[in-house]
């Protein structure tokens, strides 16, 4: 195993993408309009609603989302597998056995299609009862924005080739216990897939919230903080070294934040969801894998999980007429950005980090497949991002960068001269084009990957 040194206390960021390396555009405020009024449409979407009805319930929603994206993959040339991972369920929010069953399509990279980005909604929707699958329940923006946001971008994305895989998720069961996405993780771990992210997107078409205050200029990113799979051995060494900050799911948040999108600004929300709630990102969290959700800036509470309704001149009810589209297609383009950036990069790197007892930081890591090169980044313990003017070092370090050889499976190393007590350094990995992964940070648990089980833990 051969290593490079690069003994030099250079610190770079992200180089922005060239006009030519921009992500697709083509998003379109009307279709999404159309979609979120035809699932609307279908009168409730509850989870345990007649499967089988033609037009309406859960089933009929199902099915019509399967066919949209197969219209999408035949335009493409069946460039889509569409696959129904499916499972009975009962207990706690279903009353009766019921077969919950989500609506995935796999746009396959040409290089490593095992690597892995999701985008993601839930087709469900519910009233104020959540047991009630009778009455009629909308669910325009809980979450049929969510819905029309995957479809959109699959019709969008899927005319492009990408060396990564990305996949399109319906869910079902969110409202019922976040099934759907518990479903889809499980079907990702069968799989083997290497998951680089997941975009959850759920409540992502308002812009006013149902205190009156609008904001129409940003979307909340909400992230974890210490992993949610931290086992004992990882936990002992983040109190350690650090890293409380640092989850791979954190760092995802600030790559999208640092994306550069004019219409619309990201509201990093140092939480894994809202307070007392929560998304299908949370299974994926449970295994390890890097998730973010993408929600309103300002939610609106008298229209969602409400009955429809009229009291003391105050409307109820998650209608069409309450969303803002032009909102939702910013995010829209938002995540379609995201996943394009995304499905280009490789893998991030696991670097590790030697400053102990030292005045200066080794940062080592292996080499990534798809990598022709790495960014190392530093920011102060108590800095929110990286590469920010208020987070990174100026006149202490050198201005110098030496490249990296465009190799795979190969240790780098890279010693700062700043006391490690003092920083968190992170890696990127890039690939040809200057198109960059998240950071990954050089801390217990900052890797991309679900961490291995203690030795004591093993059968």
């Amino acid at each position: 195993m051969q290593t490079r040194f690069f003994a030099t206390a250079a610190l770079f960021a992200a180089v922005p993408l060239s006009a030519a390396d921009r992500p697709p555009e083509g998003v379109s405020e009307a279709r999404l309009k159309s979609d979120v009024e035809r699932l609307v449409g279908f009168g409730t979407r509850h989870t345990m609603s007649d499967p089988h009805h033609k037009t309406r319930g859960i089933g009929a929603a199902r099915r019509w989302g399967e066919a949209e994206l197969r219209k999408t993959s035949k335009a493409c040339g069946g460039c889509l597998e569409i696959v129904l991972p499916e499972r009975v369920v009962e207990g706690g929010r279903i009353s009766r056995p019921t077969k919950i069953v989500d609506v995935v399509a796999i746009q396959r990279g040409f290089e490593r299609p095992d690597e892995v980005v999701i985008v993601q909604g839930h087709i469900d929707s519910r009233v104020s009862d959540v047991m009630d699958f009778t009455s009629d329940a909308p669910g325009a923006n809980d979450d049929g924005s969510g819905t029309a946001l995957v479809i959109e971008a699959a019709r969008v994305l899927s005319q492009h080739k990408y060396p990564t895989t990305i996949v399109y998720a319906l869910l079902s069961g969110e409202e019922q216990g976040l099934l759907g996405g518990r479903l889809l993780a499980d079907y990702a771990e069968a799989q083997g897939w290497t998951v680089k992210a997941v975009l959850n997107n759920d409540i992502v078409g308002n812009s006013c919230g149902s205190d009156g205050y609008c904001d129409p200029d940003h979307v909340r990113v909400f992230s974890e903080g210490p992993r949610a799979d931290l086992n004992d051995a990882a936990r002992a060494a983040q109190r350690r070294d650090g890293g409380e900050n640092d989850s791979p799911s954190r760092n995802l948040s600030r790559f999208i934040d640092g994306l550069d999108s004019p219409s619309l600004e990201v509201r990093p929300i140092w939480r894994a969801d809202r307070m007392g709630r929560g998304g299908d990102h949370l299974p994926f969290l449970d295994k390890g894998y890097p998730a973010i959700r993408f929600s309103v800036a300002v939610e609106d509470y008298e229209h969602q999980h409400q009955d429809l309704r009229t009291e003391g001149g105050t409307k109820f009810g998650d209608t069409v007429d309450e969303m803002d589209f032009a909102y939702l297609a910013r995010v829209t383009s938002l995540n379609v950005r995201a996943l394009d950036r995304l499905a280009h990069a490789p893998m991030p790197p696991a670097p590790m980090a030697d400053a102990a007892v030292r005045t200066d930081t080794s940062i080592a890591w292996k080499g990534v497949a798809g990598a022709t090169g790495y960014r190392v980044f530093a920011r102060r313990t108590d800095a929110a991002d990286w590469g920010e003017p208020v987070a990174i070092v100026h006149s202490e370090t050198a201005a110098d960068v030496r490249p990296v050889t465009p190799v795979d499976q190969r240790d780098f190393a890279f010693v700062a001269k700043l006391r490690g007590d003092d920083w968190i350094f992170g890696v990127s990995s890039c690939a040809t084009g200057d198109v960059c992964s998240p950071v990954a940070s050089a801390v217990p648990g900052g890797a991309f990957t679900p961490l291995a089980e203690p030795e004591g833990d093993k059968p």
